[in-house]
């Protein structure tokens, strides 16, 4: 223990005589005479990366719980995002005259003009794959793919029209999760942890959970932290084997020795911080810290073993291998430990119809029965513990399906698909701040178009920020001389859904 101090002195002793080297007068001018012009320019064009609105940027503990702009009671939302935008209208939008033209040619209105992931020349019509009856007292259509779910449908609200400008999936992913279409933009979690902070300092505030084999399209990005410290990205965990890779200690590091370790980094990064009043240094010294907590939380926060049977049954749960159902459980146990954020990204919802995996009628039907068992039991457990009133559950892909089959370079490929459909999908929502049993907008006849209760990306992430507190307007970060916001100049509060 003594020769582990004794490092750590002399590492504080190197670092202040290499500070005392570096500044003399030649190497200050070789050093600065870009960063001297540099200072001029941002003054000039008044760049700052400072908070606004009422959110306090503490660099001594950024992740401190801070209030919203008003009373709330959502206290942290768990996002189910189904990567590859899965059909609505296999699932819940329900189109009995599409139907009636199954297998006809698709009407020249439907494509004048139009651009298409993958579809060329005429397509057919396809009427849905799935039987749909109405359940609950709302009387929600829901598919025969999701018998599951369709017991609890009177504790979801639909958004049935909701509409995106982008048709491939990195880009829709991008503006569904950070409010752009482009890298670098801070994503929905990231911005959520920014202004509301972490209520458990021993856990990450906002934490991603993937299944399915893959990530989704548009990479990590989409849970980056963008222009905003990087404190606030989110931080990958795993459901099967070490929750976060490398956060144990290797072979003969004890405890004590990593923490005097972490502590003389930390002092070299706060006399740097003292000097270039960098964020990233702050956010540095938290992810260390944070590393050397969660070693002690992290491992019964993110194991499942230890929940009784009846919670495996109801999650249809397989621990110690990846899957939709650990994932959806591990997010119960975290916002009950105070995670602000949790994100489940589930690959393989694109059903383009090039193969079995990808149809409609086959592998949709094994995603659904994948997922929804799990995304049920979230839902009533969340109940029965009476968190669903501080938790706000969002489901949704980042586009919808065309109501005619895929015609992949205009011939049919053997099984039933669809294309990529920006101008309708599906979404809903569940928790607190919302009505239950209700369906917010239509679309047509044959589910192209919205009728009514048409609403966009912006919109969607409007709502969730209300839910939480937030006037998405005013909820700003101020990077390269103007305000930023997640919902950029768009965006407006879905009221009809509010309670």
């Amino acid at each position: 223990m003594g020769d582990s101090k004794d490092k750590v002195v002399r590492i504080l002793e190197e670092a202040k005589k290499a500070r005392f080297r570096a500044n003399t007068r030649r190497n200050f001018l070789k050093e600065s005479f870009l960063g001297l012009g540099g200072l001029a320019l941002s003054t000039m064009i008044g760049c700052k990366n400072t908070a606004t609105s009422s959110i306090v940027f503490d660099p001594q503990n950024p992740l401190k719980p801070q209030a919203p702009h008003f009373l709330s009671k959502v206290k942290s939302v768990i996002y189910l995002h189904m990567a590859g935008a899965p059909s609505q209208l296999e699932l819940f939008d329900y189109k009995p005259e599409l139907e009636k033209v199954n297998g006809q040619s698709c009407p020249q209105s439907f494509l004048e003009g139009k651009k298409f992931a993958f579809i060329r020349g005429v397509p057919k019509m396809l009427g849905s794959t799935a039987t749909f009856n109405q359940y609950g007292e709302s009387r929600t259509p829901i598919s025969n793919y999701l018998p599951h779910l369709s017991t609890i449908a009177d504790e979801l609200t639909f958004f049935r029209a909701v509409t995106t400008d982008q048709f491939n999936h990195a880009p829709a992913q991008l503006l569904m999760h950070t409010g752009s279409a482009r890298l670098g933009r801070p994503s929905l979690g990231s911005w959520v942890t920014y202004g509301l902070g972490s209520e458990n300092a021993n856990l990450p505030a906002y934490v991603v959970l993937t299944s399915g084999g893959n990530n989704p399209d548009a990479g990590k990005s989409i849970w980056g932290s963008g222009f905003l410290p990087s404190v606030y990205q989110g931080v990958q965990c795993r459901s099967a084997g070490e929750p976060v890779l490398f956060l144990n200690n290797p072979d003969h590091i004890s405890r004590d020795i990593r923490k005097d370790a972490i502590d003389a980094i930390n002092k070299m990064n706060e006399i740097e911080y003292a000097e270039v009043n960098d964020p990233e240094i702050i956010s540095r010294i938290n992810q260390y810290e944070m590393a050397y907590k969660m070693q002690i939380e992290a491992p019964e926060a993110m194991d499942i073993s230890n929940e009784p049977a009846y919670i495996h049954e109801m999650y249809g749960t397989n621990p110690g291998k990846e899957s939709f159902g650990n994932n959806a459980l591990l997010a119960r146990k975290l916002v009950e430990k105070g995670v602000r954020f949790v994100q489940l990204f589930d690959w393989g919802w694109d059903t383009h119809g090039t193969n079995a995996n990808e149809s409609v009628d086959l592998g949709l039907v094994n995603k659904c029965r994948q997922t929804d068992k799990a995304v049920t039991a979230l839902i009533l457990d969340l109940k029965q513990r009476g968190l669903l009133e501080e938790t706000l559950v969002v489901w949704g892909g980042e586009f919808g399906r065309t109501p005619m089959a895929e015609n992949r370079n205009g011939k049919d490929n053997g099984f039933l698909g669809r294309d990529h459909h920006p101008y309708a999908f599906t979404m809903w929502m569940a928790g607190g701040g919302l009505k239950k049993g209700y369906s917010h907008g239509e679309t047509d006849e044959f589910g192209y178009y919205p009728t009514s209760g048409k609403v966009n990306t912006f919109d969607i992430q409007a709502t969730i920020l209300h839910l939480l507190g937030f006037n998405h307007e005013e909820f700003t970060y101020d990077f390269q001389g103007r305000p930023f916001r997640l919902t950029d100049v768009e965006g407006t509060v879905i009221k009809e859904v509010l309670a």
